[in-house]
Order: C-alpha cells, then sequence, then structure tokens
C-alpha cells in the first residue's frame, strides 16, 4: 500500500463548522489511501462507531483498516449537542407496550452498558472531552407533568434506576435558568462532553493499538467476490469482513442498510461566554437539558461558559440560508431574556433515525455488518455498537444478536418517495410540540 493526501491547506482536510473544531486543539493528519491493502477488517466512517470497533478489533490483535471519506469525527460525531442518555431512545413504557417485559429490562440494561462503554473509553485512554456530570429532562408541555413524574418513580421502583429524580417546575427553573418548562426528571447518571474531543480521543486510542486509519478516503462500493473490496477512487482494500458504519452517510453503499436509516439535518448554535454552568451564569450547576418534544431542544454549557443549543431539523438534504437565525428563533422559545447575546457559532450536522427510534444493528450478508439509526442517542450507543460488533466478529456474539433481535421496518416509499413521507410524519409531530 501507498499512502496519499491531496492537495489540502495545512495538509489537513478541512473541520465541518462548529464550535468544537474551532476549539480544539491541532491533531494528526492520517494519510489517504492510496493504491491496495490487505486486511481483517475494513470499516467504513470515522465517527463513534467506526473508531470504536477499529479500536476493540485492534485491541484482540485483529487487522483493522477504517476508511473516512473526510477526516475522523467530521460527521454526526463531531457536531452533536454531547449529551450522554441512559437507556434507549425510547422509554421503557414504549418499550414494554412493544417487546414485553423482560425485553424492555434488556433494552434498559444495554443502554446502561452503553453508556458505561462512554465513560470507560474515556478514563481507560484519558481521552479529555470536558466530561460533566448530570442530564435534566424538561417537560413542555403541563399535559405530560403527571406522566412524566410517573415515570420518575417507575423507573426508580420497577427497575431499580435511583439516579433520577423529579425537579418541580420552581426548582427546574432555577437549574436551568428558564420558566419555560413545567417540570422535569434529573438524571445523575447521564452528562455530556464534547463530541469531537471524544472522537478524536478514540481515533488516538485506535491507532495506538495498531488499527490502521485513512482520512480523505471515501468509498465508492463494496463488491463481493471470495472475499469483500471496498473500493475508493484512490485504492482498494481486500478483506473478510466489512463493517457499514457510516450512519447517514451511506447512500448507495448497500440498499438494505439506506432502506432502514434514514439522514435528517439538525442544527445548533452557540453563544458568546456568558459564564453558563459557573454561579451567577446560566445553568450553574453545569447540567445538560433536553426536552420531551418530540422535535428535541438540546442545550448545555460547555467547559469555557457558553451556551450551546439545539433546535430544529430539515429533510430536505438543504440546510438553511442563515443557521443561526434558524435555530435562535427556537433558542429564544426557552431563553426570550438572551434576545441580545451574541452567537459566535451556528452549524448543522446529519444524524440519522428509523422508524421505531431503536439502533439498526444487523449482520445484512455474510461478513457484512451495519450500525447506525441511533436516533439522538449516538453518544452513548455508537461506540458500544462499534464494541458489539468486534465481539460477535472475535465469537461473543451476544450482545450484537440481542440487538439484531429488535425488529425493524424499512422507510416506505423506496428511495424515491421516503423523504416525502419523512417531511409529512415530522411535520406533523412538530405541529403537535406547538400545539
Amino acid at each position: 500500500m501507498t499512502v496519499g493526501r491531496r492537495a489540502v491547506e495545512g495538509g489537513r482536510l478541512p473541520d465541518a463548522p462548529s464550535l468544537y473544531a474551532a476549539s480544539t486543539d491541532p491533531v494528526p493528519v492520517y494519510p489517504q489511501l492510496v493504491g491496495s491493502v490487505r486486511a481483517d477488517v475494513a470499516i467504513i466512517g470515522g465517527g463513534f462507531t467506526g473508531l470504536s470497533a477499529a479500536l476493540h478489533l485492534a485491541e484482540r490483535g485483529i487487522d483493522a483498516v477504517l476508511l473516512e471519506a473526510n477526516s475522523v469525527g467530521w460527521g454526526a460525531s463531531g457536531r452533536n449537542g454531547g449529551q450522554l442518555h441512559s437507556g434507549q431512545r425510547r422509554d421503557q413504557d414504549w418499550l414494554e407496550k412493544r417487546f414485553g417485559l423482560d425485553t424492555a429490562r434488556q433494552l434498559l440494561q444495554l443502554g446502561e452498558e452503553a453508556k458505561a462503554t462512554t465513560l470507560d473509553l474515556i478514563t481507560r485512554y484519558r481521552i479529555d472531552c470536558d466530561w460533566r456530570l448530570g442530564l435534566i429532562d424538561a417537560v413542555h408541555s403541563p399535559r405530560l407533568v403527571d406522566d412524566e413524574r410517573r415515570y420518575v418513580d417507575k423507573l426508580r421502583s420497577d427497575y431499580g434506576y435511583e439516579a433520577v429524580t423529579w425537579l418541580h417546575r420552581d426548582a427546574l427553573a432555577e437549574t436551568i435558568s428558564t420558566e419555560h418548562y413545567h417540570g422535569g426528571r434529573r438524571d445523575n447518571g447521564a452528562g455530556h462532553l464534547d463530541p469531537l474531543k471524544f472522537a478524536r480521543g478514540l481515533a488516538r486510542a485506535a491507532a495506538g493499538a495498531g488499527a490502521r486509519i485513512l482520512e480523505d478516503s471515501q468509498v465508492t462500493r463494496i463488491v463481493r467476490g471470495r472475499s469483500w473490496t471496498v473500493e475508493t477512487a484512490e485504492g482498494r482494500v481486500d478483506c473478510e469482513t466489512v463493517i457499514l458504519a457510516g450512519n447517514g452517510y451511506l447512500e448507495g453503499i448497500d440498499k438494505e442498510a439506506e432502506a432502514h436509516v434514514m439522514p435528517i439535518d439538525n442544527y445548533i448554535l452557540a453563544t458568546a461566554p456568558i459564564g453558563a454552568g459557573a454561579a451567577g451564569g446560566p445553568i450553574p450547576a453545569g447540567e445538560a437539558a433536553s426536552d420531551t418534544r418530540f422535535v428535541v431542544y438540546y442545550f448545555r454549557p460547555t467547559a469555557d461558559g457558553r451556551l450551546i443549543f439545539g433546535g430544529g431539523e430539515t429533510y430536505g438534504r438543504r440546510d438553511p440560508a442563515d443557521i443561526a437565525a434558524f435555530v435562535r428563533r427556537h433558542f429564544l422559545k426557552v431563553y426570550p431574556d438572551m434576545a441580545d447575546t451574541r452567537i459566535d457559532h451556528a452549524w448543522g450536522g446529519r444524524l440519522a433515525i428509523t422508524t421505531n427510534r431503536l439502533p439498526f444493528i444487523r449482520r445484512l450478508k455474510p461478513g457484512l455488518y451495519t450500525a447506525g439509526g441511533y436516533s439522538g442517542q449516538g453518544v452513548a450507543l455508537a461506540p458500544f455498537a462499534g464494541k458489539v460488533i468486534a465481539d460477535a466478529i472475535a465469537d461473543n456474539p451476544g450482545r450484537f444478536d440481542a440487538f439484531a433481535a429488535i425488529p425493524q421496518r424499512r422507510f416506505p416509499g423506496g428511495r424515491l418517495l421516503r423523504y416525502p413521507a419523512l417531511v409529512a410524519g415530522m411535520t406533523w409531530y412538530a405541529l403537535r410540540d406547538r400545539l
């Protein structure tokens, strides 16, 4: 194999615009694939899933090559809101009704293992990513308060999860510095971090363990012969196993994965430093927050005292002309007193969802694995999915099989019609949020 680098400024690919990219320290440049290489496993995608898979495979002595179209952490893994949630994207009530109590318990446990995996990676590899404990789920509608209070009691009594407590409206307002909400659930087993720092820390750990990371190496197709061949414009990887870890960036690679995982675009702003997360500033205890809207608002303080706020989605693959203005109108619903606060950064990113909002983790064909559709829960689930697939490749498939057993439906309409169907459905749920 030979490696190269297309001509880019300073020898490094440009990062996707975000507060994180503007404030992170310089990082190593990984080479581009040029020519042919052999490996045991080829991983497509340099986000949390792919990097975790590369790390856990390399720790087992399995030769893994990771191909990233841009730079590591360029996609959703390096641009998201940085919130580490407990459990799954669906709550235990929904899981019980859909799958029964035993499966609901199993999925909660898998969610807790996912959260523990992220925290273990931070500790074990000394990843400096501004980890901070504490996350609040705020209730946006008074009609939901009784159900949400009951749910806190259910988690504590039925599931033994005692890290959650209920915050009445006045206590919540003091905690997150807004009177927009009607009560909330505090989770002292969850928290938040800088996702790009975490992704880059995973990359350093994976490379240190022996995985080969190749940037600027966009995969154009995968071909099955006697073994798998993964092709880029400049080279190829021949291997026995392929992991599709590109989440919302896998169009044209595999029809089955694409049919089950739908990309959507979400947007975030960051204020100027305003003392957030410290005494006298917004959210003085430093916790993150998200709310009960279907199209979720989420926000948190940063290590340098800014407030990050995410809100608003698009489904047509075109960013708003003014992202800051697009998010700001959502931001001011929650923080109307911050109308004069300077916005220093605004950016978008592509996440992916499934029809039931649970992750799509599958063996699509012999030697072809995929994981994606984390539906906003990727800070916990994506690194865990990479570990789970690595375990399955190394003949320990228990947790993989548990995820693979979750029924998943395709998005209706095929490639041409599924986006109009998504827009109609998401617009309806957004309307319900407003009502």
